[in-house]
């Protein structure tokens, strides 16, 4: 998801109350959090109510970061940013978060987005628009209200992890993106829109034998295997409506979706057996596995009614036992558990340098609280 659809996808609800920039701001006398700052001065990342988290670390400080995601090993991160806020497009970077050491490994051309590494961490996937254009591609008309754009120049590629011998994965005409990889290695799960609808689908390491994964009218994406890689979690929009059908296929001619509500969804790995884990009329995505493979970790605006705050939320695999996260004023998304389960990474608003700054995290987690 590139990153200027995180800001106006909150920027949308706070457009329709009619919420201006100062408005939607963290009120002067507390952090971005909601927590009272530190007496030094220093502010204080965690928010007394967020009990699942121990000590926890900014890890960008500048720019705009998300969807950072782990090697096997949990030594890496590879994430995407845009450094200056509306300068460029999103590129993808590893990151050390030991010692803060930051690589450029796309090509620094086209929009990027949907990073993650191969196991065994030696080569990356990420999908890009380079080839087809070295510049941006248009932003989306929001004349038709609030729009994501599914850019059909968008294509998979692979790379050696510091981006070299960059090789194109996927041909066909159309939107390909937000793939990721099982954990053991034997398939690759995107996003395409090469039978006419965005389903999800499946293929070798090498792009080879792609197979459909769903079927049913509507927007399947952001697709993780479960850690034994017998399941998958994904967010997922199906209109249910004449009008809303309509309006789907409509849209999606022009390269268009509108995200209205987004829900959970697991299943076995060939998509069979589907469930719905969430229905609240919220906006719910960023779905990852716990490493336990028992739950879910997502983010969603459910508990807001105005819908312009994110937070994260654990629910079990059969959709009991929803438990809210953080507590965070703004945005908290892209949560994504270290590989031994003992911290998270995700994207937040916390300690904002500017109105609608996101960055990466990397908190202790607690289990059993």
């Amino acid at each position: 998801m590139p990153l200027s659809l995180i800001h106006r996808l909150r920027a949308a609800v706070v457009a329709t109350l009619a919420c201006t920039a100062g408005a939607c701001a963290a009120p002067d006398d507390t952090s971005s959090n909601g927590a009272s700052p530190d007496p030094a001065g220093t502010p204080q990342l965690v928010h007394p109510s967020e009990t699942r988290f121990g000590e926890m670390r900014q890890l960008t400080f500048a720019g705009e970061n998300a969807e950072a995601y782990w090697s096997d090993d949990g030594s890496r991160l590879i994430f995407q940013s845009t450094p200056t806020p509306g300068e460029g497009c999103d590129q993808i970077y590893t990151l050390d978060p030991e010692t803060g050491a930051t690589e450029l490994v796309s090509t620094g051309e086209g929009r990027t987005t949907c990073s993650y590494f191969y196991p065994g961490g030696d080569r990356i996937l990420y999908s890009s628009t380079h080839h087809f254009d070295t510049a941006c591609p248009a932003a989306p008309d929001f004349s038709q209200g609030y729009v994501w754009a599914v850019y059909p120049s968008f294509d998979i590629f692979a790379a050696d992890a510091d981006g070299s011998n960059l090789r194109q994965l996927t041909t066909s005409v159309g939107y390909d993106a937000e793939a990721t990889f099982s954990p053991t290695g034997h398939r690759i799960i995107f996003t395409s829109l090469r039978d006419g609808d965005l389903d999800l689908y499946s293929m070798l390491p090498d792009g080879s034998d792609v197979q459909r994964v769903t079927s049913r009218l509507g927007y399947d994406g952001g697709a993780f295997y479960s850690p034994d890689g017998t399941k998958i979690v994904w967010r997922a929009h199906y209109p249910e409506t004449g009008e809303e059908r309509e309006d789907y296929l409509s849209l999606l001619d022009e390269g268009l979706i509108r995200p209205s509500a987004l829900d959970i969804y697991v299943a076995d790995a060939d998509g069979s057996n589907p469930r719905q884990l969430t229905d609240n009329g919220a906006a719910n995505f960023a779905p990852y596995w716990h490493p336990s493979g028992e739950k879910i970790i997502f983010s969603s605006n459910m508990h807001d009614p105005q819908g312009r705050d994110f937070e994260l939320y654990l629910i079990n695999v059969d959709g009991s036992g929803l438990e809210r996260v953080t507590w965070s004023e703004g945005f908290d998304g892209f949560p994504v558990f270290h590989p031994d389960g003992t911290k998270l990474v995700f994207g937040s608003n916390r300690n904002m340098s500017h109105e609608g700054n996101t960055n990466l995290f990397l908190v202790e987690w607690l289990e059993g609280n």
